[in-house]
């Protein structure tokens, strides 16, 4: 444990008891809490690396490897581009690492090297910790996905909507997709058995939902068995959502019934959102019970 968690644990238990019918007082924790799981975060360089940078990688990656080819007009003429074409699907797919793949690993190995049950013998409300922990997503989110807007424009050169909705419909499905996939990242670290293993169990289920959910593929090429199955998952929608934003409306032609269905969006994440705290209620524990 390093010297800083100790810190933060020790400090927790020797607070003053707070009550749960003090809300400010759990707020302040809470924000305190997202400070220290901010610079507790960027401080982990394989985190940094494989999950705030992942999205950044794949995308120059796949810029380069498909530079010539063009897929699609913008309706001023300019070609479509790969950057063009990968951001949105970067965009979304870090949306799922930064909330999903991070929280469960991250939570998971907490509750291994017993900085759960040091934290649940402390003062610290466990909706402080909740509160810190999805504070962490979204500030990290927001650095990520500013990172890459910013890299593809400078870089490769990517058009940028000049819209105002369109930048309107990025807030809400960034919001919402990353309190969402955090909410589940948080259900999904119950399944691990170890913080060992973790990383095992989790990444593949990210990388499976990337590929289905036209990430790295595009979605209208899947088949369609597959496409239903990933419609079910938030991801898929999350990259629509994205898509929405950043390609010509064209390209809305080759998505499920021929739109980019805004309202199914807000409607598929906002139910696993519902879903991801009902898990949380029912798993979230300090202490595994097999532990």
């Amino acid at each position: 444990m390093t010297a800083e968690t100790t810190t933060a644990t020790t400090s927790a238990t020797t607070a003053p008891r707070v009550s749960a019918n003090d809300p400010g007082r759990v707020i302040r924790l809470g924000i305190s809490r997202i400070r220290y799981e901010v610079r507790a975060y960027f401080r982990q360089g394989d985190g940094v690396f494989f999950v705030f940078l992942f999205p950044l990688v794949m995308l120059t990656i796949f810029s380069v490897a498909f530079s010539k080819a063009t897929f699609g007009r913008f309706p001023n003429g300019d070609a479509v581009t790969a950057a063009d074409f990968y951001l949105p699907a970067m965009l979304g797919a870090g949306l799922l690492l930064s909330g999903l793949q991070n929280m469960s690993i991250d939570i998971a190995g907490e509750k291994s090297d017993g900085t759960l049950k040091r934290l649940g013998g402390s003062p610290l409300p466990v909706v402080s910790y909740f509160i810190g922990k999805i504070g962490q997503v979204i500030v990290t989110g927001i650095l990520q996905a500013a990172l890459l807007i910013a890299f593809a424009g400078l870089v490769f050169g990517v058009a940028l909507p000049t819209d105002g909705a369109k930048w309107a419909t990025f807030a809400w499905v960034f919001l919402l997709g990353v309190t969402t996939s955090a909410v589940l990242g948080i259900g999904l670290s119950a399944i691990p058995r170890s913080g060992k293993s973790a990383t095992a169990v989790i990444i593949p289920i990210t990388l499976v939902l990337q590929f289905i959910s036209g990430v790295y593929i595009g979605f209208s090429q899947l088949p369609t068995w597959l496409q239903n199955v990933a419609s079910v998952f938030p991801l898929k929608w999350m990259a629509q959502g994205m898509r929405s934003v950043f390609l010509p409306d064209a390209f809305k032609t080759a998505e499920v019934g021929g739109s980019w269905d805004l309202g199914s969006i807000a409607l598929v994440c906002g139910i696993w959102f519902v879903v991801g705290l009902v898990v949380c209620r029912l798993t979230f524990r300090w202490i595994r019970k097999d532990g």
